[in-house]
């Protein structure tokens, strides 16, 4: 070969080199190491509204208690959001039984099933009157309205339309919601922050026509609603309730509620001169004086000093919220090519918001958390997985560790009577629960088993955060009673020599009759992680493996499948032939996307989530359906998959103006929606056990997302 064309040949191979190390390149530099700017990142995702928006009222609140505000910064214009998202004041606390001369019972709701020989009852008789009195108590109160009172010159009341020049931003950094509006050419500014430790809300108001008494607060307060949806207020019973004032001064009034046997207190105190007077059994206002003019309200269910309160509501919020996001987990997708990056990023952020003051307190939260009712405020159990478990990915668990405490205080004890009347071990977990633990009768719910599970996955990866013996030993009696019954509930067929699960049962996809349903794909791949992870948490602490835990461990069934696709059940082999069966949640995936189970065939996962994408009717999904699939399509190492799907173009996966998960209707708010989203982002950016060993596993390298992540901690 001539000098020349050595010369051209070695030109040519670096060059190519030097293209495939660029391509290279492209393709795996999906993480830029530069520290992220938070308060850049969180602020330009505030929302903003420019005009009334029923679906699109901002909340302020703590984890404990939120308020929630239309465009006015209070809840001045109720009736306008009634069918969107209703302005309500919720918490934590806030619960309400209506009296029961009947004395009804959960024991007159029970079906029985023969199981085994003997006969179980199911609280299934949701529709007798024992059943629906059941359900709707206790039930969650909206706990009071405070609006502002426009009126014009002459006296009269100010409409929806006599307003302008709405501006309204929530700083999502601070906390604090800011309000601006005009009324008949004058100004109105209202500010409006949650105190970070105490049920209250600050308000600050600037205005001439507070000067001239055409601008007051109003405060009034209902009974509780007992009907299903996400009204908690019924208005009309107002004989039914008490609001009387205890005590008051020129700067503050306490008012007592009663509500049968419930009791509840609000304190408002105020800077500078006001007149504050009784306008109805309920009514209340409070006048300011002048132009410029601060309050605050507090709700408490313990009686406070008249002169109690916080009044630096305003700097509180800032010093929390300014905590909240420098210290957890953060992800910055602004440099991404994508065209999707920049909506993802604002899901993100405004579901950390969200989650941040509706899931992080000391009960499990309800699906609408603090914003509005939906299953009479109650919560479900089955759900708390994906509302609060991305707490512990983003670098706090202790925002999820609060409401475990529940679990053991109130929980285990109604769970473990729960087993024993049906003839069980341990403690059997219900879905549907208020703060007594009681379960609520259900067609559908009772038959569950998913949510049994779950506190040995949340003990599990606290653990892993913090591998102590303290943790061991905090955790070690929810495992262990959980686990107890989950190994008495597997049901030994001697025909087969294996372990069944039902029936009776429903599966987490909720289309199944529970009399036939049998061994549903992911509930046996659940089943077969807790009982494992039980096992382990046994030989850390010392003990000995149970051996009839490892029985049904060695011997339970194996996860249904056909023409090498996973199915729904083992009753239903069918599941890719008959479209009645690709509705609700496409559970099947979640073996092996929620759980790191090691018993799936990773190959089979694989085409089974590429033919749910192909066939799955979506809009029967719902919205924690969706961070689901993506969990699976990341571990089984499609990353392009697990993108499309969080941001697929469905009904159920759409998020409003404020960042809520928007369902129907009926349930314009659906928090899983959002935690989920929260947790697929973790694992996606911080990994889950045997990922592939590089930063950001579950993002595609494709050379179209350039992302910056401080501070996940991987998933199981």
């Amino acid at each position: 070969m001539s000098t020349k064309k050595t010369i051209s040949f070695v030109l040519c191979v670096c060059l190519f080199s030097f293209v495939l190390t660029c391509e290279r390149t492209k393709q795996q530099s999906v993480v830029d190491s530069t520290k992220i700017d938070r308060q850049n990142l969180v602020q330009r995702h505030n929302p903003s509204v420019t005009s009334p928006d029923s679906l699109s009222p901002f909340s302020v609140g703590n984890g404990e208690f939120a308020f929630t505000a239309d465009f006015t910064g209070l809840q001045s214009f109720p009736n306008e959001y009634e069918n969107g998202i209703p302005l309500c004041t919720q918490s934590q606390w806030g619960w309400h039984s209506e009296p029961n001369p009947n004395h009804y019972s959960l024991d007159q709701t029970l079906v029985e099933h023969e199981i085994n020989g003997k006969k179980v009852g199911y609280a299934a008789n949701q529709k007798t009157p024992a059943g629906q009195w059941s359900r709707a108590n206790p039930h969650r109160l909206n706990l009071g309205q405070v609006g502002l009172r426009m009126k014009t010159g002459s006296g009269q009341d100010i409409d929806l339309d006599d307003i302008t020049d709405i501006r309204q931003t929530l700083d999502l950094w601070t906390g604090i919601l800011h309000s601006h509006f005009q009324v008949q050419r004058e100004s109105v500014e209202v500010q409006t922050a949650c105190h970070p430790e105490h049920d209250q809300i600050g308000v600050k108001l600037n205005s001439d026509l507070m000067r001239t008494g055409d601008l007051g607060i109003v405060l009034q307060f209902p009974y509780g609603s007992t009907k299903w949806g996400k009204n908690a207020s019924d208005w009309n019973r107002y004989y039914k309730h008490r609001s009387e004032i205890l005590g008051q001064t020129d700067q503050a009034v306490l008012i007592k509620r009663t509500m049968d046997e419930t009791t509840y207190f609000v304190l408002v105190r105020w800077q500078g001169r006001a007149q504050f007077e009784r306008t109805g059994l309920h009514q209340f206002v409070l006048n300011g004086k002048d132009s410029t003019f601060e309050f605050s309200v507090l709700f408490t269910e313990k009686e406070p000093e008249l002169t109690g309160g916080d009044s630096n509501t305003f700097q509180a919020s800032i010093d929390h919220w300014e905590t909240f996001w420098n210290t957890g987990a953060a992800i910055d997708l602004s440099e991404s090519k994508d065209k999707r990056a920049h909506e993802l990023e604002r899901r993100i952020i405004l579901s950390r918001y969200l989650t941040a003051i509706q899931c992080s307190g000391s009960l499990p939260p309800q699906e609408t958390g603090l914003t509005c009712n939906s299953w009479y405020g109650k919560f479900h159990l089955e759900m708390h997985w994906w509302h609060a478990l991305h707490f512990a990915l983003w670098n706090q668990p202790e925002l999820f560790e609060k409401s475990l405490a529940w679990y053991q205080s109130v929980g285990l004890p109604m769970a473990i009577q729960k087993a024993h009347r049906q003839q069980y071990q341990g403690a059997r977990w219900p879905k549907m629960v208020g703060f007594d633990g009681r379960e609520s009768p259900s067609e559908i719910g009772v038959y569950l088993i998913w949510q049994q599970v779950h506190p040995i996955y949340y003990a599990e990866l606290l653990y892993q955060l913090n591998p102590t013996q303290e943790t061991l030993e905090k955790y070690q009696t929810l495992v262990f009673e959980t686990a107890r019954f989950m190994a008495s509930y597997a049901r030994w067929d001697q025909v087969t020599q294996r372990y069944v699960l039902g029936p009776p049962l429903i599966p987490a996809q909720e289309i199944y009759q529970p009399d036939s349903t049998l061994n549903p794909t992911f509930e046996l791949a659940y089943w077969q992680f807790g009982l494992k992870t039980a096992q382990l948490w046994r030989e850390r602490l010392g003990m000995d493996r149970s051996g009839q835990w490892d029985h049904v461990i060695q011997f339970l069934s194996p996860l249904p499948s056909n023409n090498e696709l996973y199915q729904n059940a083992e009753n239903a082999l069918n599941t890719f032939d008959d479209p009645e069966q690709r509705k609700d949640h496409p559970t099947l995936l979640a073996a092996f996307g929620m759980l790191p189970d090691r018993d799936v065939n990773k190959d089979t996962m694989r085409s089974t989530l590429t033919r749910v994408m192909k066939s799955w009717n979506w809009e029967h999904t719902w919205g924690w359906d969706y961070p689901m699939i993506s969990m699976t399509a990341a571990r089984v190492g499609t990353p392009e998959l697990a993108i499309d799907a969080l941001m697929m173009d469905a009904g159920k996966n759409t998020y409003l103006n404020n960042g809520h998960n928007f369902q129907t209707s009926d349930l314009p708010v659906y928090l899983p929606g959002n935690g989920g989203l929260l947790t697929a982002i973790a694992m996606m950016a911080g990994g889950w056990k045997g990922a592939p060993d590089m930063p950001a596993p579950g993002f595609p390298r494709n050379g179209q997302w350039k992302i910056r992540i401080e501070g996940f901690h991987p998933i199981l």
